[in-house]
């Protein structure tokens, strides 16, 4: 078996990408193993892959150039990988590829676009048109490496019995995020019809779906009370997930439910469309000028009103409800 050692730390959303490109690399390629690293908290994305090992650490435990290098001897050590997939390519996954080349590791690391991202995010002069997917990216950096794949951009299917409705109000950012009031909103009209059921984490957005619950009918928050893998199941039941540009999106993806997305300030041609999903299926106010402006959502918005979001109508999500 030729054995891969594959690594990325962050984001959750990204990390949760590299997982159908794995297991359509794995089925492609018969005589491979892969190691994945990354951290702890993300194991259960990767449970019951075949030929997969999950090897998750805790980055505080290898802090600085004496801390990796440390790491690559531990994973050298432990699985004596022969190929070495850098699928991050930030400064400490650098760091480590520089240290498993030396250890005679043949290795490939991700190129992220970032120069044509800047074209297409810049304020003046945007070049808009799209990139390639990031789960092609992915799938780039093992043929580098020697090896075929072809990704299929299909939705795994699932034999589950689906019903209701998913909704993940939040992101990380506000230019990813719809005005909590348009959500509310829109939660409101859905549970007439629907059974809806509200996911998000952290202090604040639990105490604010939990009130949407005891408000409304028809209406569940299971924001803070289940387990990744449990979050997983109960997203793959689902008749449909309702999300913004977040990892709830890649979430469904991994599961084989059909997302309807909302998109403010980033856009699908940056190449983060959850795997699988359909552009017939994005929100978006197309006709602003100032779009994209952020590759993630995090810059500020220089107009001062988020109009990509606010001018969002709720009619536009229900319209895209039924297939």
């Amino acid at each position: 078996m030729k054995k891969i050692l594959a690594y990325r730390f962050s984001a959750f959303g990204d990390v949760a990408m590299i997982v159908p490109v794995l297991k359509e690399f794995l089925a492609q390629n018969p005589d491979t193993e892969i190691v994945f690293v990354s951290r702890k908290n993300f194991a259960d994305l990767f449970d019951g892959v075949e030929r997969l090992t999950f090897r998750g650490v805790n980055l505080d435990d290898y802090k600085g150039v004496f801390g990796l290098r440390k790491l690559v001897k531990e994973l050298n050590q432990e699985f004596q990988p022969r190929y070495v997939a850098d699928l991050h390519d930030v400064l400490r996954s650098k760091i480590m590829t520089i240290l498993f080349k030396l250890s005679r590791r043949k290795t490939a690391t991700l190129d992220k676009g970032r120069t044509k991202k800047k074209q297409l995010t810049r304020k003046e002069n945007k070049v808009k048109k799209p990139l390639k997917p990031t789960t092609e990216r992915y799938a780039d950096v093992f043929r580098k490496l020697g090896f075929s794949l072809k990704l299929s951009h299909q939705l795994p299917k699932n034999s589950l019995q689906k019903s209701g409705i998913g909704f993940a109000p939040f992101a990380q950012h506000e230019g990813k995020m719809l005005p909590i009031e348009k959500s509310l909103e829109l939660v409101k009209t859905l549970s007439k019809n629907y059974q809806i059921y509200l996911f998000g984490g952290g202090k604040k957005e639990v105490e604010i779906l939990s009130k949407w619950e005891l408000e409304l009918e028809n209406v569940t928050s299971l924001a803070g009370k289940l387990s990744l893998k449990e979050e997983l199941k109960k997203i793959a039941e689902l008749e449909l997930m309702i999300s913004m540009d977040s990892a709830n999106m890649h979430l469904a993806s991994l599961v084989g439910t059909r997302v309807v997305s909302v998109w403010g300030a980033t856009h699908c041609f940056a190449g983060f469309l959850g795997y699988g999903q359909s552009e017939n299926d994005i929100v978006e106010i197309k006709n602003l000028e100032c779009r994209p402006c952020s590759v993630f959502g995090n810059k500020p918005c220089y107009r001062g009103d988020y109009a990509c979001l606010n001018q969002i109508e709720i009619s536009e999500i229900l319209n895209k409800i039924k297939p």
